[in-house]
């Protein structure tokens, strides 16, 4: 199945921004706007949500970088949404376009990049370390 990922497969999700996500409630900041962390997990999410149904079981990926820009801030009870486009696909690395947008335009952009890992033997790993 891991043959269907390809560059220019694209996957979008929208959510709520509730207070859980604001910067005063995960603590980068003291206002209540939608987080740049929360921004960031969300395009992370979206990217990695896209990609884990074209793996075999027992894979998965995990997040190695995110370049990422937060122009504009969003209130409290507006919809977010996010957009991740594969640019690039080398062995188990896998790169994405990330941007992320409200009702009033775009509120973020950027690339992530995301490694195909096996589950049992990543955590394997982690544990004997």
């Amino acid at each position: 199945m891991e043959s269907q990922l390809k560059p220019g497969l694209t996957h979008q999700k929208e959510e709520l921004v509730t207070f859980e996500k604001t910067a005063a409630a995960v603590g980068s900041g003291l206002v209540e706007v939608y987080a740049t962390p929360a921004m960031i997990a969300f395009m992370e999410n979206t990217s990695s949500e896209m990609v884990v149904k074209y793996l075999p079981e027992g894979d998965n990926t995990v997040g190695s970088e995110v370049n990422i820009t937060h122009v504009k801030p969003t209130a409290v009870g507006k919809k977010v949404y996010c957009e991740s486009t594969i640019t690039q696909i080398e062995g188990r690395k896998i790169s994405f376009k990330v941007r992320a947008w409200d009702e009033q335009g775009e509120i973020g952009h950027g690339t992530h990049t995301r490694f195909i890992i096996n589950t049992e033997r990543f955590m394997n790993k982690v544990m004997a370390s």
